[in-house]
């Protein structure tokens, strides 16, 4: 068996051709979007839309829950 040292974009393309070979070109792509890895920084990013919450409101609420959950 012979090898040969593949650019980055040749073993993209391979891969690309060889996923849509076996799974046709929606199951590639279904495939594909598992490994989106995003942008932005979710721990930065949830400061905006999250409310500031000290220890002591939020074991209130913990206990509140439980109340009304054991009813």
């Amino acid at each position: 068996m012979t090898t040969r040292t593949m650019t980055l974009m040749e073993v993209r393309q391979e891969g690309l051709a060889a996923l849509a070979e076996r799974l046709g070109p929606v199951g590639m792509v279904r495939f594909l979007q598992q490994f989106e890895t995003g942008y932005g920084d979710y721990s930065v990013e949830r400061h905006t839309w999250l409310e500031p919450v000290d220890v002591k409101t939020l074991a209130e609420r913990i206990q509140l829950h439980k109340k009304d959950t054991c009813l």
